[in-house]
């Protein structure tokens, strides 16, 4: 069982936004170039780059999102969260 995993994030403010940049991502576009031009969150600097995390560290619906996906690089449909909207890519597992 997977109890910590690496992930990183894209946030904006509307769905139409993360809906978008997914659909840029999926055709081609580098998901941490896309964080570092477009993510609200710091970690956007750093392409998106959240660590290493375990349950319980996140807000639940980005934590049940981050915890569905199965394959490292894996990226997520747009998920809400009281900070805005997110994209979430599996970058590693322990």
């Amino acid at each position: 069982m997977t109890t910590e995993i690496r992930a990183s994030h894209i946030l904006v403010k509307t769905e139409k936004e993360a809906q978008d940049l997914y659909n840029e991502i999926k055709n081609g576009k580098d998901f941490a170039q896309a964080a570092q031009e477009n993510s609200l969150c710091p970690s956007g600097q750093n392409g998106g780059d959240l660590g290493y995390f375990g349950k319980g560290m996140m807000v639940r619906p980005f934590e049940d999102a981050a915890f569905a996906l199965e394959n490292i690089g894996e990226i997520s449909q747009p998920v809400e969260t009281q900070f805005g909207w997110h994209l979430i890519q599996l970058t590693g597992k322990n």
